[in-house]
Protein backbone atom coordinates (compact mmCIF):
# COMPACT_ATOMS: atom_id res chain seq x y z
CA UNK A 1 0.00 0.00 0.00
CA UNK A 2 0.98 3.36 -1.10
CA UNK A 3 1.14 6.48 1.87
CA UNK A 4 0.92 9.75 0.99
CA UNK A 5 1.28 13.20 3.01
CA UNK A 6 -1.91 15.92 3.85
CA UNK A 7 -1.29 18.83 5.21
CA UNK A 8 -4.40 20.18 6.36
CA UNK A 9 -3.48 24.38 6.16
CA UNK A 10 -4.19 26.96 8.81
CA UNK A 11 -7.22 27.88 7.52
CA UNK A 12 -8.42 24.80 7.52
CA UNK A 13 -7.66 24.54 11.55
CA UNK A 14 -8.64 28.38 11.38
CA UNK A 15 -12.47 27.58 9.63
CA UNK A 16 -13.31 24.79 11.48
CA UNK A 17 -13.23 21.86 8.36
CA UNK A 18 -10.55 19.71 10.10
CA UNK A 19 -13.46 17.20 10.32
CA UNK A 20 -14.86 17.61 7.37
CA UNK A 21 -11.71 17.19 5.40
CA UNK A 22 -10.73 14.25 7.25
CA UNK A 23 -14.38 12.22 6.71
CA UNK A 24 -13.34 12.49 3.57
CA UNK A 25 -10.88 10.78 3.28
CA UNK A 26 -11.72 8.45 5.70
CA UNK A 27 -14.95 7.59 3.84
CA UNK A 28 -13.02 6.99 0.31
CA UNK A 29 -11.23 4.28 2.20
CA UNK A 30 -8.36 5.58 2.95
CA UNK A 31 -6.33 4.24 6.12
CA UNK A 32 -5.27 7.53 8.70
CA UNK A 33 -1.76 6.01 9.37
CA UNK A 34 -0.28 9.14 11.74
CA UNK A 35 -1.56 12.38 12.06
CA UNK A 36 -0.14 15.50 14.31
CA UNK A 37 -0.65 19.31 14.69
CA UNK A 38 2.57 20.76 14.16
CA UNK A 39 3.49 24.81 14.09
CA UNK A 40 5.69 25.41 10.88
CA UNK A 41 8.68 27.24 10.61
CA UNK A 42 10.19 29.05 8.00
CA UNK A 43 13.39 26.33 8.47
CA UNK A 44 11.27 23.66 7.40
CA UNK A 45 8.89 25.84 4.94
CA UNK A 46 11.86 26.81 3.10
CA UNK A 47 13.06 23.08 2.34
CA UNK A 48 9.27 21.62 2.17
CA UNK A 49 8.78 24.52 -0.43
CA UNK A 50 12.19 24.27 -1.80
CA UNK A 51 11.07 24.66 -5.27
CA UNK A 52 8.95 27.89 -4.83
CA UNK A 53 11.38 29.49 -3.31
CA UNK A 54 12.23 31.94 -6.04
CA UNK A 55 8.27 32.67 -6.82
CA UNK A 56 6.90 35.92 -6.21
CA UNK A 57 4.35 34.67 -4.17
CA UNK A 58 6.67 32.81 -1.46
CA UNK A 59 6.91 34.83 0.67
CA UNK A 60 2.98 34.98 1.40
CA UNK A 61 2.63 30.97 0.80
CA UNK A 62 5.78 30.52 3.86
CA UNK A 63 3.53 33.32 5.99
CA UNK A 64 -0.14 31.68 5.54
CA UNK A 65 1.39 28.29 6.15
CA UNK A 66 2.92 29.60 9.57
CA UNK A 67 -0.36 31.32 10.48
CA UNK A 68 -1.67 28.81 12.76
CA UNK A 69 -0.70 25.19 13.73
CA UNK A 70 -1.21 22.71 10.08
CA UNK A 71 -2.54 19.15 10.95
CA UNK A 72 0.02 16.27 9.59
CA UNK A 73 -1.70 12.99 8.25
CA UNK A 74 -0.17 10.39 6.49
CA UNK A 75 -2.97 8.42 4.30
CA UNK A 76 -2.52 4.62 3.26
CA UNK A 77 -4.26 2.66 0.56
CA UNK A 78 -3.88 1.09 -2.97
CA UNK A 79 -2.37 4.49 -5.55
CA UNK A 80 -2.98 6.94 -2.09
CA UNK A 81 -0.94 9.30 -3.55
CA UNK A 82 -3.11 9.50 -7.06
CA UNK A 83 -6.17 9.26 -5.04
CA UNK A 84 -5.41 12.14 -2.97
CA UNK A 85 -4.29 14.34 -5.64
CA UNK A 86 -7.47 13.57 -7.76
CA UNK A 87 -9.68 14.29 -4.48
CA UNK A 88 -8.05 17.84 -2.96
CA UNK A 89 -8.70 19.03 -7.19
CA UNK A 90 -6.47 21.79 -8.78
CA UNK A 91 -4.16 23.67 -7.00
CA UNK A 92 -5.75 27.28 -8.24
CA UNK A 93 -8.91 26.06 -6.27
CA UNK A 94 -10.99 28.28 -8.81
CA UNK A 95 -10.02 25.41 -11.25
CA UNK A 96 -10.51 22.77 -9.27
CA UNK A 97 -13.67 20.34 -10.49
CA UNK A 98 -16.40 20.53 -8.53
CA UNK A 99 -16.66 17.75 -5.59
CA UNK A 100 -13.28 18.04 -4.92
CA UNK A 101 -12.30 19.23 -1.69
CA UNK A 102 -10.62 22.64 -2.75
CA UNK A 103 -13.31 23.43 -5.10
CA UNK A 104 -15.94 22.89 -2.20
CA UNK A 105 -13.97 24.73 0.46
CA UNK A 106 -11.98 27.35 -1.54
CA UNK A 107 -11.69 30.18 -3.81
CA UNK A 108 -7.43 31.01 -3.73
CA UNK A 109 -4.31 29.50 -5.59
CA UNK A 110 -2.70 29.88 -1.85
CA UNK A 111 -5.17 28.97 0.77
CA UNK A 112 -6.59 26.10 -0.62
CA UNK A 113 -7.60 23.67 2.17
CA UNK A 114 -4.28 21.15 1.93
CA UNK A 115 -1.02 20.34 0.56
CA UNK A 116 -1.03 16.66 -1.17
CA UNK A 117 2.73 14.70 -2.08
CA UNK A 118 2.83 14.79 -6.11
CA UNK A 119 4.25 12.05 -6.29
CA UNK A 120 4.82 8.40 -4.67
CA UNK A 121 9.04 9.41 -4.73
CA UNK A 122 7.69 12.92 -2.96
CA UNK A 123 6.14 11.72 -0.34
CA UNK A 124 8.24 9.35 0.83
CA UNK A 125 10.21 12.40 1.19
CA UNK A 126 7.82 14.30 2.83
CA UNK A 127 6.65 12.02 5.33
CA UNK A 128 10.26 11.21 6.68
CA UNK A 129 10.20 15.82 6.68
CA UNK A 130 7.44 15.35 9.56
CA UNK A 131 7.03 11.94 10.96
CA UNK A 132 9.38 9.36 12.43
CA UNK A 133 8.92 6.14 12.31
CA UNK A 134 7.16 5.56 15.77
CA UNK A 135 4.75 7.94 14.63
CA UNK A 136 3.40 5.36 12.18
CA UNK A 137 0.55 3.03 13.95
CA UNK A 138 -0.24 -0.45 12.12
CA UNK A 139 -3.59 -1.92 12.36
CA UNK A 140 -5.89 -3.73 10.33
CA UNK A 141 -9.56 -3.04 9.35
CA UNK A 142 -12.13 -5.46 8.94
CA UNK A 143 -13.22 -3.08 6.53
CA UNK A 144 -10.73 -3.88 4.33
CA UNK A 145 -12.76 -6.65 2.32
CA UNK A 146 -15.29 -3.96 1.63
CA UNK A 147 -12.99 -1.47 0.27
CA UNK A 148 -10.43 -3.61 -1.65
CA UNK A 149 -10.79 -6.66 -4.11
CA UNK A 150 -8.26 -9.40 -3.15
CA UNK A 151 -5.62 -8.11 -5.86
CA UNK A 152 -5.53 -4.52 -4.99
CA UNK A 153 -4.19 -5.18 -1.83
Amino acid sequence: MERTLVILKPGTLQRGLVGEVISRFEKRGLKLVAMKMKQLTPEILDVHYAHLKNKPFFPWLRDGMMAAPVILCCWEGFEAVRVVREMAGATNARNAAPGTIRADYSLSAQENVVHTSDSVENAAIELDRFFVPEDYCEYSSPLNQYIYAPDEK
